[in-house]
């Protein structure tokens, strides 16, 4: 048999044990007779797994029989990329995709094995079983990976994109991004179990905020990866443009982050039913939603994948997943009513309002401005684009009420509000923040926008390390470090000490950033923001992937940075700049090579009359404390790992 047919078969047979697996839950749900879910997923794991292996044997040895490993692959490919290649391009994502999603079917299987007769979990595994037949089942029709080439003997390989094969980030920032997408298939299944069954009143809806804040965290972290992978590689300086695929990984990360806060009142309050189990389905909905933006060709993206027959089939995914869920929660709309309400607007429940208010709403305005393209060109024909200033001028002032809500609302009390104890738990945080103003004012720094983030961030992080501390406190004597770590709030307060690092570094480097281009010839220096940039030469180079050109420039005599220009063999010798960085927890600075002078035999580089003889265009950016933004991030992670081991309010330790 060849990879072709091998591949092939994995995917019939994932198909007919998913077929088989629906089937077997209808009957058992309505006969009550016992399931065959465990050895559904572990022959639909198999088959995938099977593809997924052929795939990576096909890449890996430079098999050009398959014709997607010859458009995404090359014999000079290394190791590293000929491994990311899987999900360079739309077929292989897919493959990885379907991967994940049976992942989490498996994960639900075990975890809930004990209970596999509860009918919520058998609706929930149905659920599931059809969302990854989907996706599966794609790759037996448009989106096939194992597409025979006809012509591999004399074929050598496309190679992957450029820049997918510049930075390793390539290999981090796709899987988890999949991980976090895929993982909100599960609260989104117990959603559909919840209101299939009539039973939205018991643990079940608590339940999943394991699950989401597990695919929150991976979520998080990949948004993170993908703007630093962005900063290393496209050599613009920044981190975040805004560009309709990032903005199609922020929607459900939004709507997300209002669900894992909103649960929390339901478990303390037994409030938001209807709101939570909306959440927990339009954050899934969102994820096939940026899949057909990423997959269908209709975005015009950077991260986008080219033109392909899939938009019609996942925006009708889309819209059955929608309207299916609307259907089934205004049927079941009596069950889901609280019969309680919220007593103060200013209590914890009331501040986790605003929260959410905040989210969503955010999330509506990213969406409309991704959207609007679409439907401009659509109405009148005409192309037209959403900026940045759009979506900043609402940014802004969602992050800076988040920030204030950070600082008060772990410290504010369920149901009735004290203003003498609610000043008492933060009034030490406050005058910490009032501190770190001054002082900054003091050593000259003027910005209001600057010093209003510094003090929000301050009362913020006093009140998240307030929290810690107590949860520390109260664990030593009871059950140790191990339960305090798993307790209801710590995780959280992890989560938010990265939100806080995050911004810091968004807001310092937003605001204090120095950009300038700077020509100079071999051996002079130039001052950038009181860093000394000097040109020392060029360095040509070349190996099996690549060859271009490198600049010696040195940094305060210190460090030495070789920004280069860089052609890349295969997709018709493609030309990247390629930036240079010096990091470190005060600041970054960014070197690139933007052009040459004219007497200059530099291929690639972009060639000017205003440069010095044999000299160059240097790109010199200095961003203060941009490092904390990563920070951060991995921090969130972190949180979110602590919080779904967490115990529920009231659970005993063990």
């Amino acid at each position: 048999m060849t990879l072709t047919n091998w591949g092939h078969l994995g995917i019939y047979v994932a198909v007919a044990a998913l077929g088989w697996g629906i089937i077997d839950q209808l009957l058992a749900l309505r006969f009550g007779r016992r399931t065959h879910a465990a050895l559904v997923v572990l022959l639909a794991l198999v088959g995938v797994g099977e593809s997924v292996g052929i795939m990576q044997y096909a890449l890996i040895t430079h098999n050009f029989s398959l014709a997607y490993v010859a458009k995404n692959n090359a014999r000079q490919t290394p190791l590293l990329y000929s491994i990311t290649g899987m999900w360079s391009d739309l077929e292989g994502s897919i493959l990885l995709w379907s991967l994940f999603t049976l992942f989490c079917v498996a994960a639900v299987t075990i975890r809930y094995r004990r209970e596999v007769t509860d009918a919520v979990v058998r609706w929930a595994t149905l659920t599931l079983m059809a969302v990854s037949l989907f996706f599966t089942g794609l790759m037996a029709g448009p989106a096939d990976p194992f597409v025979f080439n006809p012509d591999f003997r004399r074929s050598v390989g496309a190679g992957p994109n450029a820049l997918l094969q510049n930075n390793p980030l390539v290999a981090i920032h796709p899987p988890l991004l999949y991980l976090g997408f895929v993982g909100f298939s599960i609260p989104f299944a117990f959603a559909i179990a919840m209101l299939v069954t009539g039973r939205v009143n018991d643990r079940w809806p608590l339940e999943q905020r394991r699950w989401i804040v597990l695919a929150w965290g991976s979520l998080s972290v990949a948004i993170v990866m993908g703007s630093w992978w962005s900063y290393e590689v496209l050599g613009w300086g920044g981190f975040w443009g805004w560009d309709p695929v990032e903005n199609a990984a922020l929607l459900p990360w939004l709507t997300a982050t209002a669900y894992i806060h909103s649960i929390i009142v339901q478990d303390r309050r037994g409030l938001f039913r209807v709101w939570n189990i909306s959440l927990a389905v339009t954050t899934f909905a969102l994820t096939v939603l940026g899949t057909f933006f990423t997959r269908s060709g209709v975005l015009q993206s950077v991260h986008a994948f080219s033109s392909s027959t899939l938009g019609p089939i996942l925006i009708s995914f889309f819209l059955i997943t929608v309207g299916g869920a609307l259907v089934l929660i205004i049927w079941r709309g009596d069950r889901l009513r609280s019969p309680i309400g919220i007593d103060e607007p200013w209590s914890r429940e009331g501040l986790f309002v605003v929260n959410n208010i905040l989210f969503v709403g955010f999330a509506i305005v990213v969406l409309l401005g991704t959207i609007f393209p679409l439907l401009y060109e659509a109405v009148n024909g005409g192309q037209v684009t959403v900026g940045t200033p759009y979506f900043a001028a609402v940014a802004a002032p969602v992050a800076v009420v988040i920030l204030l809500l950070m600082g008060i609302a772990p410290l504010a009390s369920w149901r009735r509000v004290s203003s003498t104890v609610l000043w008492e738990r933060m009034r030490w945080s406050a005058w910490s923040a009032v501190l770190v103003v001054v002082v900054l004012e003091i050593t000259g720094v003027r910005k209001w926008l600057a010093l209003g983030a510094y003090f929000l961030a301050t009362l913020a992080s006093g009140a998240a390390i307030r929290t810690i501390v107590a949860s520390l406190r109260a664990a030593r004597h009871r059950d140790g470090m191990w339960s305090a770590l798993r307790g209801p709030s710590f995780g959280g307060m992890v989560a938010h000490l990265g939100v806080v690092l995050m911004a810091l570094g968004i807001v310092t480097s937003s605001s204090f950033t120095t950009r300038h281009e700077v020509p100079l010839a071999p051996g002079h220096s130039a001052v950038v923001a009181g860093q000394v940039i000097t040109f020392e030469g060029f360095r040509t180079f070349q190996n099996s992937v690549r060859h271009g050109t490198q600049l010696e420039v040195r940094v305060n005599n210190s460090v030495t940075l070789w920004p280069a220009v860089t052609t890349f063999y295969g997709r018709a010798n493609q030309i990247v700049g390629t930036p240079a960085i010096d990091s470190n927890l005060l600041r970054d600075i960014y070197v690139t090579f933007d052009g040459v002078g004219a007497s200059s035999q530099v291929s690639g580089a972009q060639v000017a009359s205003n440069i010095p003889a044999n000299g160059v265009l240097l790109g010199v950016t200095v961003e203060p404390m941009l490092a904390w933004l990563w920070m951060g991030g991995m921090l969130l992670g972190i949180g979110s790992v602590i919080s779904f081991f967490r115990r529920r309010q009231g659970e005993v330790s063990a």
